[in-house]
């Protein structure tokens, strides 16, 4: 994936975000902490119009973001209706987020090496041969991050 664009989010004046470059966080750091993150909330919407918010354990690989839920689970039913997404790490002082759509996995090649990484990272293999279980990667559209601590200098916004 080649990199994204970095920019400054469009925010409402009172934020104290300026135009200029000045500050900006790296894709790469970005990355290092989708990376090494335990938890992640993944955002749905049911289709009745109400959210849904729900934690669950991920990997990113291969510049995606990969999980698993049940079909049958709020999450599953919701992005079986509308597979938008947003994607937000635990931390409200090192913020990530992503948005874009999920889309279901089923290439066994890509199961298996989703498989292998989430056991090393979580000592835990998902049963990747088993079809009950759904798995989705979300390629980003945009993403967000920031630090608390110079924020707003380091508000930024990534375009893929």
């Amino acid at each position: 994936m080649p990199e994204p664009t970095a920019s400054r989010p469009r925010m409402p004046g009172g934020y104290g975000i300026e135009r200029d470059s000045t500050g900006l966080m790296t894709w790469s750091a970005v990355v290092e902490r989708l990376a090494v993150a335990r938890n992640y909330w993944v955002a749905t919407t049911s289709p009745d119009g109400r959210p849904h918010v729900a934690p669950v354990w991920g990997l990113w690989l291969d510049d995606a973001f990969y999980f698993s839920t049940d079909p049958a689970s709020r999450k599953g039913r919701n992005l079986a209706a509308s597979p938008e997404l947003i994607v937000h790490l635990e931390s409200g002082d090192d913020v990530v987020i992503l948005e874009g759509r999920a889309e279901a996995v089923t290439e066994p090649s890509l199961l298996a090496r989703f498989a292998a990484a989430y056991d090393a990272k979580y000592q835990l293999r998902p049963d990747v041969s088993n079809p009950g279980p759904g798995f989705y990667r979300v390629r980003p559209r945009w993403a967000f991050a920031w630090r608390e601590q110079d924020f707003p200098k380091s508000a930024t916004r990534f375009s893929f």
